[in-house]
Protein backbone atom coordinates (compact mmCIF):
# COMPACT_ATOMS: atom_id res chain seq x y z
CA UNK A 1 0.00 0.00 0.00
CA UNK A 2 1.32 3.20 -1.01
CA UNK A 3 2.25 5.45 2.54
CA UNK A 4 0.22 8.95 3.04
CA UNK A 5 3.00 10.50 4.65
CA UNK A 6 7.24 9.97 4.44
CA UNK A 7 9.64 10.66 6.59
CA UNK A 8 13.22 11.72 5.32
CA UNK A 9 15.59 12.13 7.70
CA UNK A 10 19.46 13.14 6.77
CA UNK A 11 22.41 12.28 8.68
CA UNK A 12 26.20 12.10 8.82
CA UNK A 13 28.00 10.68 11.22
CA UNK A 14 25.23 10.02 13.56
CA UNK A 15 25.94 6.39 14.85
CA UNK A 16 26.05 7.52 18.53
CA UNK A 17 22.29 8.00 18.54
CA UNK A 18 20.61 7.14 15.53
CA UNK A 19 19.49 3.61 16.11
CA UNK A 20 17.53 5.21 18.76
CA UNK A 21 16.06 7.75 17.18
CA UNK A 22 14.92 5.65 14.32
CA UNK A 23 13.48 3.05 16.86
CA UNK A 24 11.26 6.09 18.14
CA UNK A 25 9.47 6.70 14.97
CA UNK A 26 8.65 2.68 14.88
CA UNK A 27 5.12 3.66 15.42
CA UNK A 28 4.17 5.74 12.71
CA UNK A 29 6.21 2.80 10.33
CA UNK A 30 3.11 0.47 11.88
CA UNK A 31 0.81 2.87 11.21
CA UNK A 32 2.03 2.87 7.23
CA UNK A 33 4.73 6.25 7.33
CA UNK A 34 7.28 5.32 5.01
CA UNK A 35 10.63 6.00 6.69
CA UNK A 36 13.51 7.42 4.89
CA UNK A 37 17.27 8.04 5.94
CA UNK A 38 19.29 10.20 3.25
CA UNK A 39 23.17 9.63 4.38
CA UNK A 40 25.53 11.92 3.49
CA UNK A 41 28.31 9.73 3.37
CA UNK A 42 29.03 8.85 6.90
CA UNK A 43 32.23 7.24 7.92
CA UNK A 44 31.29 5.81 11.60
CA UNK A 45 28.45 3.09 10.50
CA UNK A 46 25.64 4.89 10.34
CA UNK A 47 23.75 3.67 7.38
CA UNK A 48 24.22 -0.06 8.86
CA UNK A 49 22.80 0.63 12.20
CA UNK A 50 19.82 2.78 10.54
CA UNK A 51 19.04 0.13 8.02
CA UNK A 52 17.21 -2.49 9.87
CA UNK A 53 14.79 0.52 11.28
CA UNK A 54 14.32 2.14 7.60
CA UNK A 55 12.16 1.79 4.43
CA UNK A 56 15.51 2.52 2.99
CA UNK A 57 18.56 4.15 3.10
CA UNK A 58 20.07 6.68 0.89
CA UNK A 59 23.39 7.33 -0.09
CA UNK A 60 23.05 11.29 -0.90
CA UNK A 61 25.66 13.78 -2.09
CA UNK A 62 26.79 15.60 1.30
CA UNK A 63 24.73 18.67 2.09
CA UNK A 64 21.92 18.64 4.15
CA UNK A 65 20.31 20.57 1.29
CA UNK A 66 21.20 17.78 -1.18
CA UNK A 67 20.00 14.62 0.96
CA UNK A 68 16.34 15.81 1.74
CA UNK A 69 16.33 16.65 -2.08
CA UNK A 70 17.30 13.16 -2.62
CA UNK A 71 15.01 11.94 -0.17
CA UNK A 72 12.14 13.72 -1.33
CA UNK A 73 12.55 11.96 -5.03
CA UNK A 74 12.61 8.73 -3.51
CA UNK A 75 9.96 9.38 -1.70
CA UNK A 76 6.58 7.17 -2.52
CA UNK A 77 4.58 9.78 -0.45
CA UNK A 78 2.54 12.72 -1.07
CA UNK A 79 3.51 14.38 1.82
CA UNK A 80 7.08 15.25 2.87
CA UNK A 81 8.11 15.37 6.93
CA UNK A 82 12.05 16.37 6.81
CA UNK A 83 13.12 15.55 10.41
CA UNK A 84 16.58 15.77 11.53
CA UNK A 85 18.43 12.66 12.95
CA UNK A 86 18.74 14.65 16.70
CA UNK A 87 14.78 15.56 17.00
CA UNK A 88 12.05 13.32 17.89
CA UNK A 89 8.60 14.12 17.23
CA UNK A 90 5.13 14.35 19.39
CA UNK A 91 3.47 11.62 20.29
CA UNK A 92 0.96 10.68 17.15
CA UNK A 93 2.67 13.37 14.81
CA UNK A 94 1.53 11.72 11.95
CA UNK A 95 -2.45 12.22 12.69
CA UNK A 96 -1.58 16.10 13.94
CA UNK A 97 0.07 16.64 10.01
CA UNK A 98 -2.95 15.19 9.09
CA UNK A 99 -5.65 17.21 11.02
CA UNK A 100 -3.64 20.19 9.92
CA UNK A 101 -3.05 19.33 6.07
CA UNK A 102 -7.58 18.52 5.95
CA UNK A 103 -7.77 21.67 7.71
CA UNK A 104 -6.86 23.54 4.19
CA UNK A 105 -2.87 23.95 4.69
CA UNK A 106 -0.21 22.89 2.18
CA UNK A 107 2.81 23.07 4.77
CA UNK A 108 3.64 23.44 8.35
CA UNK A 109 5.64 23.21 11.09
CA UNK A 110 5.75 21.95 15.35
CA UNK A 111 6.64 23.82 17.64
CA UNK A 112 10.00 22.91 19.28
CA UNK A 113 11.35 22.63 22.79
CA UNK A 114 15.45 22.50 22.91
CA UNK A 115 16.81 20.24 25.56
CA UNK A 116 19.66 20.66 27.49
CA UNK A 117 20.92 21.52 30.98
CA UNK A 118 20.86 25.67 30.84
CA UNK A 119 17.67 27.39 31.60
CA UNK A 120 18.00 29.71 28.91
CA UNK A 121 17.36 27.03 26.29
CA UNK A 122 13.83 27.22 27.09
CA UNK A 123 13.56 31.03 26.52
CA UNK A 124 15.16 29.99 23.04
CA UNK A 125 12.42 27.60 21.97
CA UNK A 126 9.85 29.72 23.24
CA UNK A 127 11.02 32.94 21.21
CA UNK A 128 11.92 30.27 17.79
CA UNK A 129 7.96 29.50 18.28
CA UNK A 130 6.85 32.86 18.35
CA UNK A 131 8.96 34.48 15.79
CA UNK A 132 8.14 31.57 13.62
CA UNK A 133 4.65 31.69 14.28
CA UNK A 134 4.68 35.66 13.75
CA UNK A 135 6.80 35.58 10.30
CA UNK A 136 6.05 32.28 8.64
CA UNK A 137 9.58 31.00 8.48
CA UNK A 138 10.03 27.73 9.85
CA UNK A 139 13.73 26.23 10.81
CA UNK A 140 14.79 22.78 10.14
CA UNK A 141 14.27 22.15 13.82
CA UNK A 142 10.72 22.48 13.57
CA UNK A 143 10.34 19.57 11.47
CA UNK A 144 8.75 21.42 8.25
CA UNK A 145 6.04 18.99 6.77
CA UNK A 146 4.73 19.67 3.22
CA UNK A 147 2.63 18.30 0.44
CA UNK A 148 4.77 16.92 -2.50
CA UNK A 149 2.78 19.93 -4.86
CA UNK A 150 3.75 22.62 -2.79
CA UNK A 151 7.73 20.87 -2.49
CA UNK A 152 7.45 20.87 -5.97
CA UNK A 153 6.10 23.97 -7.28
CA UNK A 154 8.48 25.57 -4.36
CA UNK A 155 11.82 24.01 -6.31
CA UNK A 156 12.79 22.59 -3.33
CA UNK A 157 14.87 23.20 -1.04
CA UNK A 158 17.59 25.10 -2.54
CA UNK A 159 20.73 23.77 -2.65
CA UNK A 160 23.28 25.87 -0.53
CA UNK A 161 25.07 25.33 2.89
CA UNK A 162 23.04 27.37 4.85
CA UNK A 163 19.16 28.61 5.25
CA UNK A 164 18.05 26.37 3.17
CA UNK A 165 14.89 25.94 5.63
CA UNK A 166 14.44 29.83 5.99
CA UNK A 167 15.07 30.18 1.94
CA UNK A 168 12.11 27.40 1.12
CA UNK A 169 9.72 28.77 3.81
CA UNK A 170 9.85 32.44 1.65
CA UNK A 171 8.79 30.23 -1.06
CA UNK A 172 6.07 27.89 0.91
CA UNK A 173 4.95 31.24 2.08
CA UNK A 174 3.89 32.56 -1.47
CA UNK A 175 1.41 29.30 -1.45
CA UNK A 176 0.12 29.70 1.97
CA UNK A 177 0.50 30.30 5.31
CA UNK A 178 1.86 27.60 7.20
CA UNK A 179 -0.07 25.45 9.63
CA UNK A 180 2.04 25.94 13.28
CA UNK A 181 1.36 22.88 15.44
CA UNK A 182 1.73 23.62 19.05
CA UNK A 183 2.50 19.88 19.56
CA UNK A 184 6.41 20.37 20.40
CA UNK A 185 9.37 18.03 18.52
CA UNK A 186 12.07 17.61 21.29
CA UNK A 187 15.45 18.58 19.78
CA UNK A 188 19.11 18.45 20.90
CA UNK A 189 20.64 21.39 22.59
CA UNK A 190 24.48 20.10 22.78
CA UNK A 191 25.23 23.27 19.36
CA UNK A 192 24.03 25.74 21.75
CA UNK A 193 25.78 24.20 24.73
CA UNK A 194 29.28 23.22 23.15
CA UNK A 195 29.14 26.92 21.56
CA UNK A 196 27.63 28.92 24.71
CA UNK A 197 24.05 30.24 24.44
CA UNK A 198 24.39 33.40 24.21
CA UNK A 199 27.33 33.09 22.01
CA UNK A 200 25.21 31.22 19.96
CA UNK A 201 22.16 33.56 19.90
CA UNK A 202 24.11 36.16 18.67
CA UNK A 203 25.82 34.35 16.35
CA UNK A 204 22.25 33.28 15.28
CA UNK A 205 20.66 36.35 15.04
CA UNK A 206 23.41 38.15 13.25
CA UNK A 207 23.67 35.21 10.22
CA UNK A 208 19.85 36.18 9.77
CA UNK A 209 20.09 39.25 9.75
CA UNK A 210 23.12 39.59 7.26
CA UNK A 211 20.69 36.93 4.71
CA UNK A 212 18.10 39.03 4.88
CA UNK A 213 20.31 42.10 3.87
CA UNK A 214 21.38 39.59 0.59
CA UNK A 215 24.32 37.76 1.94
CA UNK A 216 25.21 34.56 0.18
CA UNK A 217 24.48 31.60 1.90
CA UNK A 218 27.77 30.55 1.12
CA UNK A 219 29.91 33.22 3.07
CA UNK A 220 27.27 32.78 5.94
CA UNK A 221 28.36 29.24 6.61
CA UNK A 222 31.46 30.22 6.87
CA UNK A 223 31.03 32.43 9.71
CA UNK A 224 28.92 30.07 10.89
CA UNK A 225 32.11 27.15 11.10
Amino acid sequence: MKPWLSIVMPALDEAHGIAATLRALQPLRARGVELLLADGGSGDGTPALAAPWVDAVLAAPRGRALQMNAGAARARAEVLLFLHADTALPPRADEQVRQALGDGARWGRFDVHIEGQPAMLRVVAALMNLRSRLTGIATGDQALFVTREAFDRAGGFPVQPLMEDVELSRRLKRLGRPACLRAKVRTSGRRWEQRGVWRTIVLMWRLRWRYWRGESAARLAEAYR
